[in-house]
């Protein structure tokens, strides 16, 4: 196994953002004396043309020293011009000696930052007129997203489109419906608003109150976190284009109340703080898995949204409850602040030594973040243990689970799975993709990576994330462009020294990582996940780099091509490697909840839900920050 250590190195975490460098006066005489026309000169005049040349060097001096340095209007940066100490003496003598400097070219704000070759099809591609136009198909394959469930599956937990029905996998609370509830509010689809709405309004709390077995987890995220979500914008509005024609806002707080009271019995029928993952809402008993476990991520991913639940309400038990389990998960021990993927509410002991981003380990370290920034500005100060765990177990990530592929360098983030003491594996789920938004989120906590940088308020170590957040995005926009599809599989793994399996690549030749990441058949499927756009969504918002907007509209426009459903509703894949890849006859929530509307956020104003006054949930549902939530 190579070394674990982070690949990067001081030299690595550069943030000069400079286009150019000025240089200095002294260096503008010396290099105008000396170039290789006015020296060859020089040696071969005669003493007249020498007396001439002396004249008018004199002359110059004149000139420049009589002339006042003065900031002109085009340095906005505040960084002195030289073409002004040329030009402000009045004579245009300079301009004939010396070609003033080129300058960069101006960026309008949506392209501050990025690379600094723009030609001008890329300045008219980056036009907000252009991002309006693909904002507008975003909202274009939300409608036929909507349009399809609701013609075949409305109240039904999902759309199966092929089949054109539907299929209740989440309980049968019409999982759809409030999931995409406030995407429907954000884009301004009124009638989407208005259907959902009055559904929930009619049927969700009989749904509620009759429904049998519902996961804790998906339940939370899902239902609560969109009731939740809608609760506060169709309050405030919060700047989105929305005619409001759903139910009072009272009707989704209410009905999330009784649902978090029945979810409640998680808690309080477990013997530790870790809740039990399953729950009968009909009876409010609750009980654990069959294997007796629940996975880390799972308990730890639920405190959003029972404390905005108990301050909208005004009732702390909720958030009394919710808390106990990251108390408690402070106490336990660690891997470098890593922890394994699966807990026991009956010992309150981690099980296992499997360590890993993925799937049941991903938003543990989500919520140490985002829990934290939920409380404002003004933190409490016994929260910062959160925001402590979170820093500890980046450096592991760092230390323990970052290596790079070969031929390539491409940084991914590996798996554990049997401790830190075991051998690493170079497996990478498409649902680690969530953590360059985290990693770019804890180093600016949310303002622009320029402003954080003007105010003097990153560090060595935000500079490293925000690197790795960086290196990591790219490497799972590859995981998109490498395969045939242009879609990401579910779970890739990594070329390196020590792993590498051949015939095994994503079917786009003519991509230069084809042979740093490997697609085993049994992973090739897309189930229209969220997590890279996700990524790609806070980027923007933070470096401003327009390149995580062009990654992002290829990636839509693959899902437009392979997954559209012409009947209504958009389908997951069986195999992204070929070419028209089979269609798997399920639509998941999070499509419409999460992928589209972080798709629709990229390409749109970045002051609608900015990042400094929110915190998504793990299922896209904005919140706001401590300090603007107004009780009923």
């Amino acid at each position: 196994m190579s070394s674990k250590s982070l690949p990067y190195s001081m030299k690595d975490v550069d943030y000069d953002n400079a286009k150019f460098r000025h240089r200095s006066f002294f260096k503008v005489i010396t290099q105008t004396l000396f170039t290789s026309k006015v020296r060859r000169d020089c040696q071969s005049c005669s003493t007249g043309k020498f007396l001439a040349l002396v004249l008018l060097f004199g002359l110059l001096y004149l000139m420049f020293t009589h002339t006042s340095p003065a900031y002109s209007a085009t340095d906005r940066l505040g960084v002195k011009n030289e073409e002004n100490l040329i030009m402000k003496g009045g004579s245009r003598l300079g301009m004939i000696w010396r070609k003033p400097p080129r300058l960069p070219p101006r960026l309008p704000p949506d392209e501050k930052g990025s690379d600094s070759s723009f030609s001008h099809e890329h300045e008219k591609l980056n036009a907000p007129s252009n991002w309006i136009s693909r904002q507008q198909s975003v909202k274009k394959a939300f409608i036929h997203a909507w349009s399809g469930y609701k013609r075949y599956a409305m109240g039904s937990d999902e759309l199966m489109p092929l089949s054109q029905r539907g299929v209740d996998g989440l309980g049968g609370l019409g999982a759809t419906i409030v999931d995409a509830l406030d995407t429907a509010m954000i884009m301004g689809v009124d009638e989407a608003v208005s259907e959902a709405g009055l559904w929930i309004e009619a049927h969700l709390l009989d749904r509620i109150t009759h429904k049998g077995q519902v996961n804790l987890f998906e339940t939370t995220i899902r239902v609560m976190g969109g009731l939740l979500s809608a609760y506060h914008l169709s309050i405030h509005k919060e700047g989105i284009n929305m005619t409001y024609t759903g139910p009072k806002p009272v009707i989704y707080l209410e009905t999330a109340r009784n649902l978090a009271d029945r979810l409640l019995s998680a808690f309080t029928s477990s013997q530790t703080p870790i809740p039990f993952s399953d729950v009968v809402l009909r009876d409010s008993s609750a009980h654990a898995a069959p294997d007796g476990l629940s996975s880390t991520s799972e308990v730890s991913t639920l405190q959003l949204e029972f404390n905005y639940l108990s301050a909208v309400s005004g009732d702390p038990k909720y958030s009394i409850e919710a808390m106990k389990v990251l108390e408690h998960m402070k106490t336990l021990p660690k891997v470098e602040g890593l922890v394994p993927i699966y807990i026991s509410p009956h010992t309150g002991e981690f099980s296992g030594e499997n360590i890993r981003l993925g799937s049941r380990g991903d938003s543990y370290y989500e919520y140490l973040l985002k829990v934290w920034l939920q409380q404002g500005i003004t933190r409490d100060s016994n929260l910062t243990y959160l925001y402590d765990m979170y820093q500890e177990a980046m450096k592991g990530v760092r230390h323990l689970l970052v290596q790079k592929s070969i031929p390539n360098g491409l940084v991914f983030v590996g798996e554990l799975p049997f401790g830190s003491k075991g051998s690493f594996s170079p497996k990478m789920d498409h649902l680690v993709c969530f953590l360059p938004g985290i990693l770019a989120l804890g180093a600016t906590k949310g303002i622009t990576k320029e402003k954080a940088m003007r105010d003097n308020l990153l560090n060595f170590e935000d500079l490293e994330n925000l690197k790795l957040a960086e290196d990591l995005a790219k490497t799972c926009f590859e995981m998109y462009s490498v395969t045939s599809t242009g879609l990401a599989p579910e779970i890739a793994y990594f070329h390196t020294e020590e792993f590498t399996e051949g015939g095994l690549d994503g079917g786009n030749k003519s991509s230069k990582y084809v042979h740093d990441i490997i697609i085993k058949p049994a992973d090739r499927h897309n189930l229209l996940r969220p997590e890279t756009v996700e990524s790609l969504f806070v980027l923007f918002r933070i470096t401003e780099d327009p390149k995580y907007r062009e990654w992002g509209w290829q990636i839509f426009e693959a899902f437009e091509k392979y997954t559209r459903i012409d009947t209504g509703g958009y389908s997951s894949l069986d195999d992204v490697t070929t070419i028209p890849p089979n269609k798997r006859d399920k639509m998941e929530t999070f499509f419409l909840g999460e992928t589209l509307k972080y798709l629709y956020l990229l390409f749109g104003d970045t002051s609608v839900i900015p990042l400094d006054k929110f915190v998504f949930n793990t299922e896209a549902h904005p919140f706001p920050i401590e300090g603007t939530i107004k009780k009923k």
